[in-house]
């Protein structure tokens, strides 16, 4: 499996920025992305990126405030955060998905087709 290592969290107040990083071991996934999970709440998507398109997708609550990017020659993935809301609050985790998907954003953030994660860097927003 992917090995994946994330950091960049923090605690910020709300309207600041934090970028997070997700180092990944090895190129065997399609796709690439973070989650985040906030107490008594299920892990949702965030953003994803297709390794061989560089397509990207989001989640409706983070679209314009937030980018995924990738660094292939430092295999590194990145999220940029902007605009942050308290409601982003929560453990932030990269993941990868090896299979491919064939519908939308919805679709490539399904939480149980990924199978390698990392530990999670905490974001904490305060108002």
């Amino acid at each position: 499996q992917v090995q994946l290592v994330e950091s960049g969290g923090a605690s910020v107040q709300a309207g600041g920025s934090l970028r997070l990083s997700c180092v990944v071991s090895e190129y065997t996934y399609r796709y690439i992305a973070w989650f985040r999970q906030a107490p008594g709440n299920e892990r949702e998507g965030v953003a994803a990126i297709d390794r061989g398109t560089f397509g990207t997708y989001y989640a409706d609550s983070v679209k314009g405030r937030f980018t995924i990017s990738r660094n292939t020659f430092e295999n590194t993935m990145y999220l940029q955060m902007n605009s942050l809301k308290p409601e982003d609050t929560g453990m932030y985790y990269c993941a990868a998905r090896p299979t491919r998907s064939f519908g939308g954003s919805s679709d490539v953030l399904r939480v149980g087709e990924y199978n390698s994660w990392g530990q999670g860097t905490q974001v904490t927003v305060s108002s």
